[in-house]
């Protein structure tokens, strides 16, 4: 399985200790004057995606400690050649990184932001974006001797002041302790921790962190001119432990009329006995459903204030998935808070060998890509880590494939010293930033997908903790349909809970419909299909289909049962892409036929077709690529990439096209491991409705691009 030093790994794997709802507190009443509210800003739903500032190729802003020593004339220099760097590496946006947890930070505001301030003023005279990012609700607080060796060992990427614990206590900003503001620990009141990051937690639903977060957002836009901002970790990393602060229990019986039950009820909080205590909970009790619901509310309110404070200035936070039941635990939940965010971003190739496996994140990419769609065509960005300039390059080419903006980072700081042969951030991205800019400058935004299927990834089934009978849940199949899709080529998009409610949005567009193991469906949503399949609609269903209704209740009669007597025209019932090939099935069988099949060569160069105003581009990204381990090794003991290769052999490769849906002008093949080569690629016409392109792709290892040659 695979492990990873990224946010990523741990939201799967670690082992640790409705839009619209406004706050309001039960406490209220004991503050006067300046607290920050939801109410008291009068926070409207904000316009959906900010066209004032677009990130296209962005990458890290890395700060260290003697940063924080501005302005001092070294660090007033470094600022202005890092600039000139940035724009000589094509790079539009710089995006902060370092002084993460941002309070622990507060004794320091005034250089801190007077760097900033600098910084911006450098970049802007390069027409260069520039977004803060920080964490407002964790202070890097390690509470024993291995925890502190630990975090100053692979932690070291955000920057390191920890307090004596007996200064911590002690520790505040703007009239609030911290220690009063974190999560309370379930278990025995003590203050929630996030073990695997050595970080206390602020209690994203108490009004003193509101009051505290606003003021600081405040001063922060009066003092810094910044462009944009992604306040980072909006989700609780203490995970199924918190909280049980008088604010979430009071919340808890006001929104959902339940009270959280005393630890360890083993009906709610499930099977407590096991390490990995993101497995906790008991998803068969409604009251625990409810809770992770009431959870995930509070972190959607806190970033409706923020934005409400931000107004017109892009927001932004970090995702790295969005797919799997165990994101509950730790309450990241994208979908609920669209409605507040200008930008999306996915955290998407870490440092280590295994991340040469990018078709495992192609799921998550495209889902996110539709969740921007929907939030008023909002900007997408994957955020890519990289050590080495061949990292860098596929993270970019990644973002070109999947068609959303790059954010390149390097991440040194994730290992216990710099590697001797490290690389400044700005020169890992600039080849391929400046060949794109040179010869192949499709400005994603314009990109229109080929879609040919629609594959439904229906949210109350990760809301619920729904799996089948054999432990999957929805999101696997989601994968292994979307790991099908990418080998036949087959152009894609999501289809999410609130699209599939709505029987007119289903009914505009001809392509199939894929429903794979939903097992909770509203009834919203069961009508709206109904009502699509009447109007001659396809749709493709694996079981179990609508089992359980969208609150997670057992339905007495499952809703496929009521689609198999009424026996639409166009619905298919198929096997499950985790127990076979239906994709494949359906192009032998001719129940499907894809607008672009490979007829030679190996399969494993993934191909996507792209219009660009209406223009065809074909992107092509290598499936098969493998990893020479470096000598160094990552916190999972995973050696770091060195150099990636591809283990294909046959790199001749011929399709054919249905001319009906791509019509292909003269093309040329490019690549950035080609420099300034191009290479005539004829179109033949085969038939009326079919045409063919023959194209080798030997020497190339990771990315190509056919497009037209003028």
């Amino acid at each position: 399985m695979e492990r990873k030093t990224t946010r990523r790994r741990f939201i799967q794997l670690a082992a640790t200790a409705g839009a619209g709802l406004s706050i309001s507190s039960p406490l209220s009443a004991m503050y006067s004057g300046g607290l920050f509210t939801l109410n008291s800003l009068g926070a409207n739903q904000p316009k959906p995606g900010n066209d004032g500032f677009i990130p296209n190729r962005a990458a890290s802003w890395w700060c260290d400690i003697q940063d924080i020593q501005w302005p001092q004339k070294g660090i007033r220099d470094k600022i202005k050649r890092r600039a000139e760097n940035f724009a000589k590496a094509q790079i539009d946006t710089a995006i902060n990184f370092g002084f993460h947890n941002r309070f622990d930070f507060a004794p320091y505001f005034k250089q801190l932001h007077g760097y900033y301030n600098n910084v911006c003023e450098e970049l802007h005279k390069h027409n260069i974006r520039f977004m803060d990012h920080y964490s407002c609700n964790h202070i890097t607080r390690p509470r024993n001797e291995a925890d502190f060796l630990f975090v100053n060992k692979f932690e070291r990427l955000g920057v390191l002041l920890i307090p004596e614990p007996e200064a911590a206590k002690y520790a505040q900003y703007e009239g609030h302790r911290y220690q009063d503001l974190c999560e309370v620990d379930l278990r025995d009141g003590s203050r929630g921790y996030a073990s695997q990051y050595q970080y206390e937690a602020f209690c994203h639903n108490n009004p003193g962190l509101h009051d505290m977060h606003g003021k600081y957002l405040q001063r922060l836009m009066k003092e810094v001119p910044f462009d944009g901002i992604e306040v980072d970790d909006m989700c609780s990393y203490p995970g199924n432990t918190t909280c049980g602060c008088q604010y979430c229990r009071d919340r808890f019986r006001r929104d959902y009329g339940h009270e959280i039950p005393a630890f360890p009820d083993k009906n709610f909080f499930g099977d407590t006995t096991q390490e990995n205590q993101l497995l906790w909970g008991n998803y068969a009790n409604p009251v625990y459903r409810d809770w992770l619901r009431m959870k995930s509310d509070t972190i959607r309110d806190h970033v409706k204030l923020i934005k409400s404070i931000l107004g017109e200035k892009p927001l932004m936070t970090c995702c790295s998935n969005t797919g799997p039941i165990v994101l509950n635990a730790v309450a990241l939940d994208l979908e609920k808070m669209a409605p507040y965010l200008d930008i999306f971003m996915l955290e998407n190739v870490g440092t280590n060998i295994r991340n040469v496996n990018w078709v495992e994140m192609e799921g998550e990419a495209l889902h996110q890509k539709d969740i921007a769609a929907k939030r008023g065509n909002a900007p997408a960005i994957a955020l890519s880590y990289a050590l080495s300039e061949k990292g860098a390059y596929l993270g970019w080419g990644l973002g070109r494939f999947w068609g959303v903006a790059n954010w390149s980072s390097t991440l040194n700081g994730r290992l216990e010293e710099d590697p001797a042969n490290a690389y400044e951030m700005e020169d890992v991205i600039t080849k391929p930033n400046n060949w794109e800019k040179s010869h192949s400058d499709y400005y994603y935004r314009d990109g229109q997908d080929l879609v040919e299927i629609r594959l439904v990834n229906n949210y109350y089934c990760r809301e619920n903790g729904w799996r089948d009978g054999a432990g999957f849940e929805h999101w696997d199949r989601s994968q292994a349909w979307a790991a099908q899709l990418v080998k036949h080529n087959v152009g894609y998009r999501f289809v999410r809970s609130e699209e599939l409610a709505d029987a007119n949005a289903l009914s505009r567009e001809k392509t199939p419909l894929v429903l794979d193991g939903a097992g909770c469906v509203s009834d919203e949503q069961f009508t709206a299909l109904q009502t699509y399949l009447s109007k001659g609609g396809t749709a493709w269903i694996a079981l179990p289909f609508g089992t359980h209704d969208h609150k997670g209740n057992l339905r007495k009669t499952p809703l496929s049962a009521i689609l198999q007597q009424k026996k639409y025209a166009r619905l298919r019932f198929i096997e499950s892409a985790l127990d076979g090939t239906p994709l494949e099935k359906a192009i032998q069988g001719g129940k499907f036929e894809p607008a672009l099949k490979q007829v030679k060569g190996d399969t494993r160069w993934a191909a996507r077709v792209r219009f660009y105003k209406g223009r065809p581009v074909i992107h092509f990204m290598n499936a098969a690529l493998t990893a020479t381990p470096d000598e160094i090794k990552d916190l999972s003991g995973i050696p770091l990439i060195k150099d990636i290769d591809s283990v294909i052999t046959d790199n001749t490769l011929a399709y054919e096209l249905d001319t009906r849906r791509v019509q292909l002008p003269d093309m040329v093949l490019m690549s950035p491991e080609l420099g300034e080569q191009k290479t005539t690629v004829p179109v033949k016409k085969i038939s009326q409705t079919k045409s063919a392109i023959q194209l080798n792709l030997e020497g190339l290892k990771i990315y190509a691009v056919l497009q037209p040659s003028t």
